[in-house]
């Protein structure tokens, strides 16, 4: 097998001694957002190993085509990295690889400039475990970062360990693009592949006749947390963002006996670029063909509003915003908060305040996740005549069918079917 020419090069021994945090914030614009994107950078950075050895902001009407930030702050910019040692830059926003190279020209050749998303991208290359994720990873590293590596006019054959070099290896990117496009090739056969598996394996949960429930929203809002607290999963718990990033579904019985699939998702993030969203698709697809939402909102952070927003948008973008959707205010025992401007009055009666840590609020929960499963679905039994052996043949197609018994008149049939069939299939259902 053709070695990758990324690869994780995890060496903490060589972490940095701290990193400068670069953003614009446009001219006569609430700043608040900004600060907040800026504060969620460096939380992104911890996580990938590195700490803050300082924030630059620079008040713009745009932010520079050619540099990003002024050619003032790129003086001062150089003499702060320079004084402290540091060895790399990361800006809030994409940057264009003209943008990563006139910056490190600028900055000279000790220094290295990232953008938000391959920090994304090297905490995602932290965090995948399978096979599918690794894949995933690579290939949105290769896409995204190959045009940034050519633009930056030195040798990147070898790169160390440290934040924002997990993923390219030994090979000569700049020097060898058939190479890499045969790579990227490979790697979306790979995934192909995988794709189908994964489409067959939703084909059989779906002939289960199981209700899917999805466990959606802000990067460590505490997903995994409530998957472990329902189900005893097992799944990794830290206070740290895209602590998660392979989907693990588990079965869970409500109180009421009926089974569902709880499946704990990938986090969203502000500013996740669109291809970015493309590239994990196939993780984020998980959302998109459940049958039923637990949107997760950490209800501690002063930010859960526009953190729910921005979960709300991308679950639109997915497809999934008319999924039923229940709004789950995690980490209730750190706040007394009990209300999401964002959801509005209609949104009141879809909300339920919960801590995964302590328990409290669960049993509330469940009752509305039961609530959730049932509306539209009817448990039937049927006593279908020998002239509507057709009606069999449309059960097996378009509703679960959990037991057929033959008999001389005909069939009686226990079927799981919806408002829609359960109208038409009224003469046939035994009281």
């Amino acid at each position: 097998m053709e070695q990758s020419i990324f690869r994780n090069v995890l060496q903490d021994e060589q972490r940095l001694p701290g990193a400068v945090l670069v953003s614009v914030f446009p001219k006569g614009q609430d700043p608040a957002p900004y600060e907040a994107s800026l504060a969620e950078l460096e939380r992104l950075l911890e996580t990938a190993g590195g700490e803050v050895f300082a924030k630059m902001v620079q008040v713009k009407d745009h932010p520079e085509n050619a540099t990003y930030i002024g050619s003032g702050k790129i003086k001062e910019l150089a003499s702060l990295c320079e004084t402290g040692g540091v060895s790399l830059v990361v800006c809030d926003e994409e940057l264009s690889p003209m943008q990563i190279k006139n910056l490190e020209d600028a900055l000279g050749s000790d220094v290295r400039v990232i953008d938000r998303t391959m920090l994304i991208l090297d905490i995602f290359a932290l965090h995948a475990s399978t096979a599918d994720g690794k894949l995933q990873v690579e290939l949105a590293q290769l896409k995204y970062s190959a045009p940034r590596l050519y633009g930056k006019g030195k040798e990147l054959s070898r790169l160390g360990g440290g934040i924002g070099t997990r993923g390219p290896g030994e090979t000569k990117l700049e020097s060898d693009k058939r190479h890499l496009k045969e790579r990227i090739r490979a790697l979306e056969d790979q995934l192909e592949v995988l794709s189908k598996n994964r489409e067959l394996q939703r084909k059989q949960r779906e002939k289960s006749g199981i209700f899917r429930v999805a466990i959606a929203g802000y990067t460590n809002a505490g997903k995994s947390t409530l998957l472990n607290a329902l189900t005893g999963a097992g799944v990794k718990e830290k206070d740290e963002l895209f602590a998660t990033l392979d989907p693990t579904t588990r079965r869970y019985t409500l109180p009421s006996g009926n089974e569902i699939l709880l499946t704990d998702t990938v986090g969203f993030i502000r500013n996740l670029p669109h291809h970015l969203v493309k590239a994990f698709r196939s993780t984020l697809e998980e959302v998109a063909l459940c049958d039923g939402i637990l949107v997760v909102v950490d209800s501690s952070d002063p930010e859960s509003d526009a953190q729910l927003k921005v979960t709300t948008d991308l679950l639109c973008e997915l497809g999934a915003a008319s999924k039923p959707t229940l709004y789950v205010l995690n980490k209730c025992d750190k706040t007394d908060s009990a209300v999401i401007p964002f959801l509005g009055r209609e949104g009141a009666g879809k909300i339920v305040r919960i801590s995964a840590v302590t328990g409290e609020g669960v049993p509330l929960l469940l009752e509305k996740i039961e609530e959730m499963v049932s509306g539209g679905k009817h448990t039937v039994k049927l006593l279908l005549p020998t002239t509507a052996m057709g009606v069999l043949a449309q059960l097996y197609e378009e509703a679960v069918v959990k037991e057929v018994e033959y008999t001389p008149d005909g069939a009686e049939v226990c079927a799981v079917v919806d408002d829609r069939l359960y109208g038409k299939l009224k003469a046939y259902i035994q009281q």
